[in-house]
Order: structure tokens, then sequence, then C-alpha cells
């Protein structure tokens, strides 16, 4: 199974077309959303063609392909109109012997871990930059961010396949 994973759209209908568009040419089976899909945030300036309506339109026909984890930005207001459910603050997935535990980022992230064993991956998106950190026990990585990318970093995503991550740029 081939998974896409992305992260922190933020209402940005420009990127989400974009982030479909590489979806659509990926041949993915799945989308895995890591939060923030709708609402930029207070933190965060408006992103490139912000139109959460849109972004909604854009995500609505996938609702059987996507599943998501429920960022800080994410609210019971948006599960109404998204047809997918948002809400869960994690999931977890079988990567070859072990798990990975997914997240937004803003509860469970590097400082402050969840359950975790040995070789298991903490995956999140939220701090709008890329990463793969091996730390002693288990891995640490972020897709980045579809819309708002931070520290100079690409707008990006990235694709889980044969329990292999691969980085990649709109």
């Amino acid at each position: 199974m081939k998974i896409m994973i992305a992260s922190d759209i933020h209402g940005s209908a420009f990127y989400c077309e974009k982030m479909m568009d590489a979806y659509k040419e990926e041949k993915a089976d799945r989308l895995l959303l890591l939060g923030d899909i709708l609402y930029h945030g207070p933190r965060n300036d408006l992103p490139k063609d912000y139109d959460p309506k849109q972004v909604i339109a854009m995500l609505n026909p996938y609702k059987n392909e996507i599943f998501c984890v429920r960022g800080n930005c994410d609210t019971e207001v948006d599960q109404m109109v998204l047809d997918f459910p948002i809400m869960a603050d994690y999931c977890i997935f079988p990567v070859g012997e072990h798990l990975a535990y997914v997240t937004h980022g803003h509860i469970f992230n590097e400082e402050h871990l969840p359950p975790l064993g040995a070789g298991d991956i903490l995956l999140h998106g939220h701090t709008h930059v890329p990463a793969n950190v091996q730390h002693e026990q288990y891995t640490y990585m972020n897709p980045g961010s579809i819309s708002i990318p931070k520290e100079g970093s690409d707008h990006s995503y990235m694709i889980f396949e044969n329990d292999l991550f691969t980085w990649k740029s709109l």
C-alpha cells in the first residue's frame, strides 16, 4: 500500500490543489493528513489563496481515501463540514516490525513523547519543518508543511511505501 502523508494545509486552496495533484500523480492508495486543515491559526499569516470552503470541496470527494489526525487549529466546526474523521488525537500503523505513532505534534512531540517502543517512529507535523531524526530509542519524522513551510524548507509531503519513507516537494 502506498500512503501520501501531508500536514498543515491551513486553508490554502492553492496548495491543497497542488497536494491533490501530487496525490493523483503518485497514485497513492490513501492520504494521511497530520492536521491543521482549514484554519490558518493566529500565529501564521494567511497562506496563498486562503479559501477553506474550496479546500473542503477538494478534500470531501476523497473521503474514503483520507485518514487524519487532529491539529491544534482543527475544531468540531471543521468536522461538521468535512466528510472524513479529523478529531482523532493520534493513529498508529505498522512499519515493518515497529509502529508509527502518528499525531499532529502539539501534544506529543520530541519533548513530550507518546508511548513508544524501541525502534518505533514518532510521525507528526505542526512545526512546518521536514525532519528525520534518529534518536536512541525511536525515530522522529515530519513531512513539513504543504502551505506554510518554515526555516527555508520546501512545500513538502512524504510517501510511505514498502516500509520506506520518502520526502518530496510539491
